[in-house]
């Protein structure tokens, strides 16, 4: 393992590097990758390593490689954004580069890492997310580890022609706590 920061029972996650930074842009650069995101442009390699070094300098970020352990193979990032660290609240996200690692359960696990480390080190009291209705895969791994459907922003995406619902998902403190072990197991 390389510089490990959070490890799991198959992967662990790392500290995002220089080294990463071509893996990423041509994950950020894929247009089946962008849909999810909802990016509309390119990523240059001046920008996308601007993106990679603001990580370093904010408290308010935490951005990290997804690791699989065996083979030491960088598959995607995962992370919290804008942590509002006085009403202890943050966001969620995840993006697996690698498509022949979809599908896999590293999604929910590189989760389950995060959001243990942003309730139990961090304090947190609530992360959310956005998805995509179109993004059913996501959706079933985000509901795997306990997020809760809050809220629709409806056809606020558009893509290829066709609007899309973009929906919100959070889970608190509390309820991480309640059904953290059971989370874990699933």
């Amino acid at each position: 393992m390389h510089n490990p920061f959070l490890i799991g029972e198959r992967i662990y996650l790392r500290p995002l590097a220089e080294e990463d930074l071509d893996r990423c842009m041509r994950w950020i650069n894929d247009p089946e990758i962008l849909s999810t995101l909802g990016r509309r442009f390119p990523m240059s390699r001046t920008l996308e390593r601007e993106w990679l070094t603001s990580h370093y300098k904010s408290e308010k970020d935490l951005g990290l490689a997804i690791v699989i352990k065996d083979g030491d193979v960088h598959i995607g990032n995962c992370g919290l954004h804008q942590i509002d660290y006085q009403n202890r609240n943050a966001e969620f996200g995840i993006m697996i580069g690698e498509k022949e690692h979809w599908g896999h359960g590293f999604a929910p696990e590189a989760a389950k890492l995060i959001l243990r480390y942003g309730f139990d080190e961090l304090n947190l009291h609530r992360i959310s997310l956005e998805v995509y209705s179109h993004n059913k895969r996501a959706q079933k791994a985000y509901e795997k580890v306990g997020f809760i459907h809050e809220g629709t922003l409806r056809e606020a995406y558009f893509r290829n022609g066709c609007y899309y619902d973009d929906l919100i998902m959070g889970i608190l403190d509390t309820e991480w706590r309640q059904n953290g072990t059971t989370v874990l197991d699933r």
